[in-house]
């Protein structure tokens, strides 16, 4: 099974990671991050795709070997969910961050029994909502959520917090502490700029991070 780091220097090299601490990018709610993260491009190559999609199948069997079926967040989790499933040889769907408001008006697309043992894939966790949004209708039809296997996370305490408020578990491929340490070693960034990095998801609200050290 591919490790952290093989993850970590998957997505440095085709740039689905960004880490720019002396250029922050800017999120919808204001906060300056130093790190942009777009899985997407993942499914691009085939290689990287590959790997992560191996890789969640392996983890989602090996932590839930009682798995009946595998549902993507949307939508960047909907095509890790459908290859994953496959390899697997298990049913898939995915579940809208809300219901349509057309025909049928589904949320959960795909069939899922009450009791279904379920995993549900994600592509990255930063504060939990995302993932939260499509845990919580399964349960609400009665599927048996056994966990979430994602590609990439923050580790934000935050999302930890929401996460276990709502009694989910979570695993990921690969976290940050991890991609700032090969970042480092492959010389994306500076060695000192390794603790802004982890200061920042320690306190995104905190900009302290920004100051260079001297």
């Amino acid at each position: 099974m591919a490790t952290k780091k093989d993850v970590a220097k998957a997505l440095l090299s085709i740039r689905a990671v960004f880490l720019r601490p002396n250029e922050p990018f800017t999120w919808a709610s204001g906060i300056k991050s130093p790190i942009y993260c777009d899985n997407r491009l993942t499914l691009s190559y085939p290689e990287v795709r590959t790997l992560i999609d191996e890789a969640l199948a392996e983890k989602a069997k090996e932590l839930y070997p009682d798995v009946e079926m595998l549902m993507g967040t949307s939508t960047a989790g909907i095509a890790h969910a459908a290859i994953a499933a496959d390899r697997l040889g298990i049913p898939m769907g995915y579940v809208r961050g809300s219901a349509k408001d057309h025909g049928r008006q589904n949320q959960i697309e795909g069939r899922c029994e009450p009791g279904t043992k379920v995993v549900v894939i994600e592509d990255l966790i930063s504060t939990g909502g995302s993932v939260l949004e499509c845990v919580d209708p399964l349960r609400e039809v009665g599927a048996d959520v056994l966990g979430i296997v994602s590609i990439f996370t923050y580790g934000m305490q935050r999302g930890l917090d929401r996460l276990a408020a709502d009694n989910v578990e979570n695993t990921s491929l690969c976290d940050l502490d991890t991609l700032v340490e090969v970042a480092v070693e492959e010389g994306y960034i500076e060695p000192q700029d390794k603790d802004r990095l982890l200061r920042f998801r320690d306190n995104p609200s905190d900009e302290s991070w920004m100051a260079k050290a001297e």
